[in-house]
């Protein structure tokens, strides 16, 4: 799509998408999206994404979307990837050039120079960190590239160099895990007893780190009684998380909580558990909750080595569409866009709930 056809549309978008949000971010904002924002039922959504999509193809005008994704680090990341591949399809109307970069900062940076050299009309951005992207916004900004940032988000100076965030109330999803820690022991008569903690954190500075990490931290404060003896990152994959809670095990005797910041670390957490010869889940010896709600994690429940995991919905690529086709008409958009989220534990049908996952 020629860009100098739809600058000006573009400016009236940007304009309005600003003032809908009451101007700039402060410099010290953090992970945690601001709560007035609005949430949409998934069928809203979809129903409003299958009909971007209508349009988009009736057009026969490709839209040119890069998107620069964090990696493939774990299963969420992979079903959030082909969202977007499935969504960005010359079908719908659209050009997707996708980049992963192996979850170096580096690298996605190096693919949004290249998406703007590229002249592309939309750039997508899932940043691996929150800080460190204001030149090169800049240089979207002034290529006339509107930027959306999914699933993480950044810390910015000036909100103009994007248009909107698609993802999780990750500190949310962080109070929600501790609420449920709580219900959970005192269920078990242990709401007084001393509690033993560890985290096994994301990535260090990802949003999702940041805001899980707040949102526990919230919780424990008001429990006296639990101790968090120590948090290392597993950096998101189930390797590194097994790493870190054989590293535990050998330091700290009497863990009664393992917190996973991400389903997979969970995975090798469970496996590192089993290793050094105790149990875990409903019935062992230490409670395990992670974050994500993989397909795999509803298995790791029924098989009895998990008890909960916190949803985070990867599947923002619909909204995403949803977003560009209202900047093409000139229309506003909502700054901060939360997808829905739930949880499960091991008291569900969760079989039943499996049958109908997406991801």
């Amino acid at each position: 799509m020629k860009k100098q056809l739809t600058a000006i549309a573009l400016t009236a978008a940007m304009v309005g998408s600003l003032t809908a949000c009451g101007g700039s971010k402060p410099a010290e904002t953090t992970a945690a999206p601001k709560e007035e924002a609005k949430t949409e039922a998934p069928a809203e959504t979809e129903a409003k994404a299958e009909e971007s999509k209508e349009e988009a193809a009736a057009s026969g005008d490709l839209i040119t979307v890069g998107y620069a994704q964090v990696g493939a680090e774990s299963d969420w990341r992979t079903a959030n990837t082909e969202s977007f591949k499935s969504t960005f399809t010359e079908e719908n109307g659209y050009k997707l050039i996708f980049d992963d970069a192996q979850q170096k900062q580096e690298n996605q940076i190096k693919a949004i120079r290249s998406f703007i050299q590229q002249e592309v009309d939309y750039i997508v951005v899932a940043p691996v960190v929150e800080t460190g992207w204001e030149t090169v916004l800049e240089e979207a900004k002034e290529a006339g590239i509107p930027v959306i940032l999914s699933d993480r988000q950044m810390q910015l100076s000036d909100d103009s160099l994007y248009e909107a965030w698609v993802g999780g109330n990750f500190v949310k999803e962080g109070e929600t895990c501790g609420d449920w820690l709580a219900k959970y022991l005192e269920d078990q008569g242990r709401g007084d007893e001393e509690i033993n903690m560890v985290t096994i954190q994301g990535t260090i500075g990802a949003s999702a780190q940041v805001g899980r990490t707040e949102g526990m931290d919230n919780k424990l404060k008001e429990h006296s009684n639990w101790k968090m003896l120590d948090r290392q990152s597993g950096e998101f994959t189930q390797a590194k998380g097994q790493e870190v809670m054989e590293s535990f095990l050998k330091s700290y005797p009497d863990i009664d909580v393992v917190i996973c910041e991400n389903d997979n670390e969970a995975f090798g957490a469970i496996d590192a558990i089993h290793a050094a010869g105790k149990t875990c889940g409903p019935d062992g010896d230490i409670i395990v909750v992670s974050f994500d709600s993989v397909k795999a994690a509803f298995e790791s429940m029924i098989k009895g080595d998990l008890n909960a995991t916190f949803e985070c919905n990867p599947l923002h690529g619909p909204r995403v569409a949803e977003i560009i086709q209202k900047l093409e008409k000139g229309e506003s958009v909502d700054k901060i866009q939360y997808v829905d989220e739930a949880y499960f534990d091991t008291s569900m049908d969760l079989e039943n709930i499996l049958k109908d996952r997406a991801y």
